[in-house]
């Protein structure tokens, strides 16, 4: 499937210092499956005119090379993005919680954070920092990357949250709200500490709350039930009581009569 020729930001590798390099190889590759794309749409086009004219076997051979110029393209876009995934995420560069979308297409960013987030939650890490860029320098300044950020942690069931840079999205690889450190560092040590005290003190309310509610229904629901049975069992001794104590008196006077 072919993939959108746009991408996050104006810059693919995200640095200043001599990243001159990674951006023309990155943008060499970029500019191979562009220049592939264009070939398989005048292959596809001449195609569909040879159809029409009649010529159904140079229809079904234009075809076939047009297949083979999307595939080529579909080949240097994946190069393009391991590419510059690696420079950009390469260790040092992004905290150990942190991953950089920068010169991913739409699609391309959308299965690399997917992975990611399997992958981390199958580690039981408890959240990730997804930078997905501001969009300064994308068409009408409209971030391309966040809202599909979005749409995959709804579809994921995951909750995530814009940070005071706007060019990150704190999500919460646990599954519920959104908590961010207070400073946005993003640093492993103090999210991942600040989200698994956070977390833990309030999922530990939770469950304190749950079992004293439970726990205090249970008593009371118990303390009921056993008065009712208690006030039962009274009854039953009454009603023994009455049935058998004339027979106990009838004896205790014919035994009386006799001995007298």
């Amino acid at each position: 499937m072919s993939i959108p020729l746009t991408r996050l930001g104006g810059r693919a590798f995200n640095a200043d210092d001599h990243g001159d390099d990674t951006e023309r190889e990155y943008d060499r590759l970029r500019d191979l499956a562009r220049s592939e794309a264009e070939k398989r749409n005048a292959c596809f086009d001449k195609s569909r005119q040879a159809y029409s004219a009649g010529d159904g076997a140079r229809a079904k051979e234009l075809s076939n090379e047009g297949k083979s110029h999307d595939a080529r393209m579909d080949d240097y876009n994946r190069q393009a993005s391991d590419y510059i995934f690696r420079a950009n995420n390469a260790p040092g560069r992004v905290d150990a919680d942190a991953i950089d979308l920068h010169g991913q297409f739409v699609e391309e960013a959308e299965r690399i954070l997917e992975e990611r987030i399997r992958a981390d939650r199958a580690r039981g890490q408890t959240h990730l920092h997804a930078i997905v860029g501001k969009g300064n320098h994308s068409a009408g300044h409209v971030q391309k990357i966040k809202p599909k950020v979005e749409e995959l942690c709804r579809e994921m069931g995951l909750q995530c949250r814009t940070e005071e840079n706007a060019g990150r999205i704190y999500i919460n690889l646990q599954g519920g709200e959104p908590l961010p450190p207070q400073h946005g560092g993003g640093g492993k040590p103090h999210g991942g500490q600040h989200q698994q005290q956070h977390g833990g003190q309030h999922g530990g309310q939770q469950q304190h709350g749950g079992q004293q509610q439970h726990g205090g229904q249970q008593q009371h629901g118990g303390q009921q039930h056993g008065g009712q049975g208690q006030n039962q069992q009274q009854d039953d001794i009454a009603a023994m009581v009455e049935k058998v104590l004339p027979r106990i008196m009838r004896k205790l006077e014919k035994a009386c009569c006799t001995v007298m």
